[in-house]
């Protein structure tokens, strides 16, 4: 067993967390640390065995604990994430995990020397668009790719952020989930595009961007839009052979939204008309084929931690992973954009 805490109890923790956690016999969350806890915080955690404490050192000083889950605010994680593991305790942190590469390389030193495990929360690597699209490439029927589009787009005219830093914009937010799901397919580029702004509320950290990054072979652009109302692919992938596109995005959020939740029946699982449509040559002939998505599990973040810390197991996601999102992700909101970087 695998008894852990939690740093944080907003949506995050409860909403993209904690459910999947609950379906796992072999993990247990002991304790939650919140600054105040009010009756329906704790409702919303829906772990009536848990402690719910408001003194960290708690979680830090239970020996019993292993692994400390941060979910709090973006430019907490580094000082949060060094604290526990001087405690000797693992982390899974939200992301960004770090603001900076500078960080970043501490933390992760630090959990080296401590023989610990230290790593993001890259749950939208299990978004079943994207294990559809990794599927796909394994078949190779479209062959060498040549230009991949990946888009989070939504429509919310209001932009109700509170105002923030740039790391509490949309592009450390959402932009390290979709470069993650890059780096793990095709490695470092060799240049990155950017166009990062903010459409809605002026004053607030953006809310919109373009990245392309820039291969050998291969180009990749990663779209986020908040005034997208209407549908487009969020996944278009051409390659020498064929075509792979997708409508609409992984339901697992839909699904939590609307309380259902892992376990339940058709929890994420995706409508026939979203299936994505392949398109590839076969003996001079166009085939096209209807896709089933794969069905999305952010729990599998948590299986992958429990067999690193307690079966060695390589990290999910790896140092240099994490380093070279940070890395491109800092570079990108340094100066005003648009811009290119060579790496």
């Amino acid at each position: 067993m695998l008894k852990m805490a939690f740093i944080g109890c907003g949506k995050s923790a409860t909403r993209y967390h904690m459910p999947y956690i609950k379906q796992r016999e072999n993990i247990e969350i002991k304790s939650i640390f919140n600054p105040v806890w009010t009756e329906e915080k704790k409702e919303a955690a829906g772990l009536p065995e848990a402690a719910y404490v408001t003194d960290v050192t708690h979680l830090l000083n239970d020996e019993e604990i292993e692994l400390i889950s941060i979910c709090t605010p973006p430019t907490t994680h580094y000082e949060l994430a060094k604290i526990c593991l001087q405690h000797g305790k693992h982390v899974l942190v939200e992301k960004p995990f770090c603001s900076t590469v500078e960080e970043a390389e501490e933390i992760l030193q630090l959990a080296k020397e401590k023989e610990l495990v230290a790593m993001p929360y890259q749950n939208r690597r299990f978004d079943s668009d994207y294990l559809t699209l990794v599927q796909v490439l394994k078949s190779e029927q479209i062959g060498e790719v040549i230009e991949v589009e990946i888009h989070f787009d939504r429509f919310r005219p209001v932009d109700e952020r509170p105002a923030g830093t740039k790391v509490d914009g949309e592009f450390y937010g959402l932009g390290i989930h979709l470069l993650d799901k890059v780096l793990a397919l095709f490695g470092i580029p060799e240049q990155v595009f950017y166009d990062i702004r903010t459409m809605r509320k002026l004053e607030n950290s953006d809310d919109a961007f373009e990245m392309q990054l820039i291969y050998s072979t291969k180009k990749v652009i990663l779209k986020v839009n908040q005034l997208i109302l209407g549908d487009y692919p969020s996944i278009r992938v051409h390659g020498r052979n064929g075509s792979f596109i997708k409508y609409g995005m992984d339901q697992q959020e839909t699904c939590l939204k609307a309380g259902i939740m892992p376990g339940e029946p058709h929890f994420g699982e995706d409508q026939e008309e979203a299936y994505g449509t392949l398109r590839y040559v076969e003996n001079d002939e166009v085939i096209t084929q209807f896709v089933p998505t794969v069905t999305g599990n952010y729990g599998s973040v948590y299986d992958a931690m429990y067999q690193t810390i307690k079966h060695g197991a390589e990290k999910l996601v790896s140092d240099e992973e994490i380093k070279m999102n940070i890395h491109i992700s800092q570079n990108g909101i340094a100066e005003e954009t648009p811009r290119l970087i060579k790496l």
